[in-house]
């Protein structure tokens, strides 16, 4: 996870004043989590294709 905070990395507007609480939950429930999860689910749903043919 990147330790810069950015758009990427911001769960809600509230990250700047209570960034030191959401902190934490951005490694789950920001943007750029939901692009690295979506990432993996992807590779491996290749990988199963590639496994089934």
């Amino acid at each position: 996870m990147p330790s810069n905070s950015s758009a990427l990395t911001a769960i809600s507007p509230i990250d700047g004043r209570y960034q030191q609480k959401t902190q934490p939950l951005a490694q789950f429930f920001s943007e750029y989590a939901l692009i690295k999860y979506r990432v993996t689910v992807e590779i491996e749903w290749l990988k199963s294709l590639s496994e089934s043919t």
